[in-house]
């Protein structure tokens, strides 16, 4: 009798732990936590900063230089990105008829001094409105408004969306982060695809991006990079970047049929021989040794419905890249097309 009453208490207790066990699996699943903040959008790129430096890749690479705008903003907020920016998570929201231009939604997580950052966002804000006892700054640029919210003593959202509640709906999500179901529905369909890290390299995945391809858009509305070119069919692109002794480039396209798959798979090895055939014919006066060796490392493969394409990209041309950025380029780089946001206004 004593065992028939414990029973259901019993079973409610392994009920639980399955359901937490589940929770748990489906969390280590999931996008990381600043990409399941971000809206609903046309493309998403993460960058996974703090797992780079424990992998000693910046150890490797040369001081970057700053510009005079950047030194005011780390002098003003004591936040250096190089080293106290940790993750990056970016949504990409294409052109409509209503927004001509695409715009940005971000979030960032790092070593953040908060009162230092709020003082600095409230000398360039217009205006600052509360939102579920959270700030939000707005900040004017050219005919756009960037908004930012300082949501944690780590982490940070911004937008550049026109409609505010964009960045209302960060911070709501931001109260709701245990889920694993949480995050945009394009990334909670394709996140699976990303190659991940494991057990025996923890710091594998640097980056990742999942973005849609629309070959019957025009512009930036078609996709990053100029690719719809290759596409006669919408598709989504997933690319990561990943450090396995070297650094590994990965983009796989998924399209409605395999026909698509094997003719995007053409395309890009004719382009290959083209490029391969123009460096035999140019000799000595070809293109720089890495770019070359990248060149050289590009496979493409279809896997049914999928066309793949990998590279290695060697460490010397991440330096090359780095060493010399252009003037104003180190924040661009880090907040697309909203350099004011990390630098102090101009009289």
């Amino acid at each position: 009798m004593r065992f028939r009453r414990r029973l259901p208490i019993l079973f409610g207790v392994l009920l639980l732990i399955a359901a937490v066990a589940v929770v748990v699996v489906m969390r280590k699943h999931a996008p990381p936590e600043a990409a399941r903040l971000l809206p609903q959008g046309d493309g998403f790129l993460y960058l996974n900063l703090k797992d780079l430096r424990r992998a000693g890749l910046p150890d490797k690479l040369p001081s970057v230089s700053h510009d005079p705008e950047y030194d005011q903003f780390i002098q003003a907020t004591g936040f250096q990105f190089e080293t106290d920016l940790d993750q990056a998570a970016f949504a990409i929201h294409y052109p409509t008829r209503q927004s001509p231009q695409p715009r940005y939604s971000e979030v960032f997580i790092g070593k953040i001094d908060v009162q230092r950052l709020r003082d600095y966002l409230q000398k360039l804000a217009k205006s600052v409105e509360s939102y579920r006892s959270i700030d939000i700054y707005s900040i004017p640029i050219e005919d756009r408004i960037f908004r930012v919210a300082i949501i944690g003593v780590d982490t940070v959202a911004a937008s550049n969306h026109g409609d505010p509640r964009t960045i209302q709906g960060i911070i709501e999500r931001s109260r709701k982060l245990a889920s694993p179901f949480a995050g945009p529905a394009l990334l909670r369909k394709y996140y699976k695809y990303v190659p991940l890290s494991n057990r025996y390299v923890p710091f594998a995945s640097l980056g990742w991006s999942v973005f849609r391809i629309d070959p019957a858009a025009t512009g930036v509305a078609s996709g990053p990079l100029g690719m719809s070119f290759l596409f006669s069919k919408p598709a989504v692109v997933v690319a990561s970047v990943r450090h396995l002794g070297t650094v590994r480039f990965q983009a796989e396209a998924f399209t409605d049929d395999e026909d698509e798959a094997k003719r995007v798979a053409e395309q890009l090895n004719t382009f290959l021989t083209l490029f391969r055939s123009a460096e035999t014919t140019v000799g000595n006066a070809g293109p720089d040794p890495d770019i070359q060796q990248i060149f050289e490392s590009l496979m493409v493969k279809q896997h049914n419905e999928r066309a793949v394409l990998t590279a290695n990209i060697p460490s010397g041309f991440i330096q090359k890249i780095l060493s010399s950025p252009p003037e104003g380029a180190v924040l661009n780089n880090v907040l697309p097309q909203q350099p004011a946001a990390t630098a102090p206004a101009k009289k």
